[in-house]
């Protein structure tokens, strides 16, 4: 092979090599909120895995949802949906705000289950005794504490 193509490929490698490292250089990291579920590897199984600020008052559809949620998601999620190591989500968390999982989605959980797609804590079964509107009030209730604590 002539030096001259070997010469000019090597050049035209080490140009291409530094636009790459210049282009990457200049994008933007991570903005915002992470999606990223915490190390809980330093919490005791079943202890909660976030410190959950209440509101001072709930509305009183939240009030109802509270009344849902303690009855048949606080077993898992833990007391104020502060999630429980090794068991459940905290559903106060970045990753359930309602641009990430509305209150749609609450519903179909409830309904049907989820396959563990964020945590690996499982899949989790559909709950039973729950109707939709059961769930919409259990979701304004997690939303108000959401809220409280800066998730949007």
């Amino acid at each position: 092979m002539n030096r001259k193509v070997v010469y000019g490929l090597g050049a035209v490698g080490i140009a291409a090599v530094a636009v790459f490292l210049l282009q990457s250089k200049d994008q933007p990291g991570p903005q915002g909120h992470s999606m990223t579920p915490p190390d809980t590897s330093s919490i005791a199984q079943g202890d909660p895995i976030m410190t959950v600020a209440l509101p001072a008052t709930l509305s009183s559809d939240a009030q109802i949802g509270k009344r849902g949620f303690d009855a048949k998601c606080a077993q898992c999620h833990g007391e104020n949906a502060a999630g429980q190591n090794g068991v459940a989500p905290p559903l106060i968390h970045k990753i359930y705000e309602p641009n990430h999982h509305s209150d749609m989605a609450f519903i179909l959980a409830a309904k049907n289950g989820v396959r563990s797609h964020h945590w690996k804590f499982g899949n989790m079964p559909p709950v039973k005794g729950l109707t939709d509107a059961d769930v919409k009030y259990i979701a304004r209730y997690v939303r108000e504490l959401q809220k409280e604590n800066g998730i949007f």
